[in-house]
């Protein structure tokens, strides 16, 4: 019989929020406490716990005052199983958001909602609002399951997709919190209405394979400290990855017989983005393959690994918490035997599946039932009127109007379906008169693949700006492959204003993560399907020298990629070793009139501070402090530099400092 979740080393301490965990009466205090006082926020040891409850206590950083009180506010997610939200809740959602919020929603990476901009004493509230219209903000935050993912495509002649959604949701049950603190302090103990939970989720919740269950415990799963950090959950089909299987804790891919019935699931687990900044012993990992599981025994080996995190996680340094350094630790082998341990029985090797593409379902599609559904693209996710378009208009209209129900997608944005075909015309128009795209080839590429984390001013982790400058750095880039040659490319660009990787920015063939004001980690190399992580390859770059540190990679990618080759593979095939020798021999410059010249680019190890302010300082490598002064020379002078090189069988540069210094000494003698 198991008693405790959390065996700690004896020779290190729990950190302190395992001890808030404990003190909460499960999941109870302080919020309960501090909900009742006549204050604008709650304390540190509160919010922790909130977060559990789907609320980040934030504030407006754009409003802070030096000597003045922080401008406290609060953001609310909900959870969404594969996306799903009625009707009903939508339209609650969407008069929350002009009641307490500023006006917007914002459509998650996980298929949740955000509101921001929620104060205390409207949190109560709004919070009811939701349970009462077939929502739940519960574990969306919080040291337990988050959001339960799937394919949000609503195929009806394909069952495999049917059973990702059913499969998410019962996952999602199966690891909901147990506590009665949520319907206490928000609805003061009367449970809203909900679907039932499937039978077979219930009884797998108290079934207790071998220790796999915490028995005499108000939450039998998670126990008095819950997990040791956030754990993420998807659901998929073969070839599909929509949801960016190898970024979760735990992955099932659906699995049907020759008849289309369900047999089994393919097992994933491992995966993580989180990282912190010049602390190597945290980094992104992918997922590693584990076993198959036929159906009967999915729920215990959803349990089995849950409860190998649950008891094995580190609980002394949360960033050391997630499942992939176990297993990283561990090595997959020894985390295989201990999830065997906890399941009962030997695990069934991994059955081979075919390539995992990406697709974002935009635009007009059959459904396969005769009914159609439209995929609509909401740029960085962020739901809301402006002058240029009316989009949460345009979605409170169609379901106001035509009662569609929605599927948020893991890449943020929307799709309604059950369109009966004689609709889709009252949709367009609605969509037309807000000023809303329907067709997704009319969306520029960079930005119909982008994604960006919400970062400034409300997200207290981030460093710099991401959503609100995305849209301009996604034209710079794209005026930046009109200079090179290349307007016709795109590729996956994604940002984010810290480490943290919310809008999954080391999947991404270009990643850009916040490192300071202004200042950017630059990542490359990451897959078009996202199934090969990017690596580092500048440490900070400022904004101001996204051109100068883009265009001589992009230069180089149009005179070597293979026929057809996406810019991301190109990176990985190549190396960045080649990369930087070929940046950094050859540059473009536009020098003003459209004229574009190639530019020699030096660089050598030099102290940033340079008195006369001629050289500009760029860090142009991972670990290492750069300055770089460009010098331009005539296309002819480089043509005949080049052929130098490589009659030499060496690099450029090396060619350049070689000729440049026999100058200088020739003039000095």
């Amino acid at each position: 019989m198991v008693k405790s979740s959390i065996p700690t080393p004896t020779t290190k301490k729990p950190s302190k929020v395992e001890g808030l965990k404990e003190r909460s009466n499960f999941l109870r205090e302080p919020v309960a406490t501090e909900l009742q006082q006549d204050t604008n926020h709650f304390t540190e040891e509160a919010s922790q716990i909130l977060k559990f409850h789907g609320s980040y206590q934030q504030d407006n950083r754009d409003n802070r005052v030096k000597g003045q009180e922080k401008d406290y506010q609060f953001m609310l997610r909900t959870k969404n199983p594969g996306g799903y939200v009625p009707q009903q809740l939508y339209l609650a959602l969407d008069k929350l958001a002009d009641e307490y919020g500023n006006k917007t929603l914002r459509v998650t990476t996980r298929q949740g909602f955000q509101m921001h901009g929620i104060l205390k004493k409207n949190l109560k509230s709004a919070i009811a609002t939701i349970l009462n219209n077939m929502g739940s903000t519960l574990a969306a935050c919080g040291d337990v399951n988050r959001n339960v993912m799937a394919p949000p495509a609503p195929f009806k002649n394909k069952p495999e997709y049917q059973y990702a959604w059913e499969y998410a949701q019962n996952i999602a049950d199966l690891l909901a919190p147990q506590t009665g603190a949520y319907y206490e302090l928000w609805l003061d103990g009367e449970k809203a209405v909900s679907a039932e939970e499937a039978p077979e989720v219930k009884e797998a919740r108290q079934k207790n394979g071998t220790g796999s269950i915490i028995h005499d415990n108000p939450e039998p799963i998670y126990g008095t400290h819950y997990m040791p950090r956030k754990f993420k959950v998807c659901v998929t089909v073969p070839g599909d990855n929509s949801v960016d299987l190898f970024s979760q804790d735990l992955t099932l891919v659906v699995m049907l017989n020759e008849q289309q019935q369900l047999e089994g699931f393919d097992v994933f687990a491992g995966g993580g983005l989180g990282r912190t900044h010049n602390k190597e012993e945290t980094f992104a990992r992918l997922a590693d393959p584990i076993c198959y599981v036929a159906k009967e025994d999915v729920y215990e080996i959803v349990k089995a690994i849950v409860a190998t995190q649950r008891d094995y996680g580190d609980r002394t340094d949360r960033r050391h918490a997630r499942l992939k350094y176990l297993i990283h630790d561990w090595g997959v082998d020894k985390f295989r035997s201990m999830v065997t341990k906890y399941f009962g029985k030997p695990l069934e090797p991994f059955k081979p599946l075919p390539e995992f593409k990406y697709e974002d379902f935009l635009g007009w599609h059959e459904q396969g039932d005769g009914k159609l559904f439209l995929g609509i693209s909401i740029q960085n996710g962020r739901l809301m009127d402006d002058s240029s378009q009316q989009q949460r208009t345009a979605l409170r209209e169609i379901v106001q109007q035509l009662d569609l129900p929605m599927r948020l997608t893991p890449h943020h944005n929307v799709i309604f379906y059950d369109i009966e075909p004689e609709k889709r015309q009252a949709i367009e128009q609605i969509l037309k008169r807000c000023n809303v795209e329907a067709d997704p080839n009319a969306i520029a590429p960079l930005v119909r693949y982008s994604m960006a984390c919400p970062a400034l001013p409300t997200c207290g982790l981030a460093t710099t700006e991401s959503e609100r400058i995305m849209p301009s750095v996604l034209q710079r880039i794209e005026d930046s492959l009109q200079r090179v040659g290349l307007q016709d490319e795109h590729f996956i660009v994604r940002m984010t204003g810290c480490p943290n990787g919310c809008a999954r920015p080391y999947m991404a063939e270009l990643g850009f993560v916040g490192n300071g004001p202004n200042i950017y980690q630059v990542w490359l190399g990451g897959s078009p399907d996202q199934t090969r992580l990017a690596e580092p390859f500048i440490e900070k770059m400022h904004l101001d020298n996204l051109e100068t540190e883009l265009e001589p990679i992009l230069a180089y990618f149009k005179a070597a990629r293979q026929e057809s080759e996406k810019f991301g593979d190109f990176c990985s095939r190549v190396g960045f070793a080649a990369i930087r020798d070929a940046a950094s021999a050859q540059t473009i410059n536009n020098n003003g009139n459209g004229k574009v010249e190639m530019v020699l680019d030096t660089t050598e190890n030099a102290d940033l501070s340079n008195g006369n302010g001629e050289a500009q300082a760029q860090n142009s490598a991972v670990g290492g402090t750069k300055v770089r002064h460009r010098i331009s020379v005539r296309d002819e002078v480089y043509g005949q530099l080049k052929e130098s090189a490589l009659r030499q069988g060496k690099p450029l540069t090396q060619v350049v400092n070689e000729a440049i210094e026999a100058y200088l000494q020739q003039q000095s003698s």
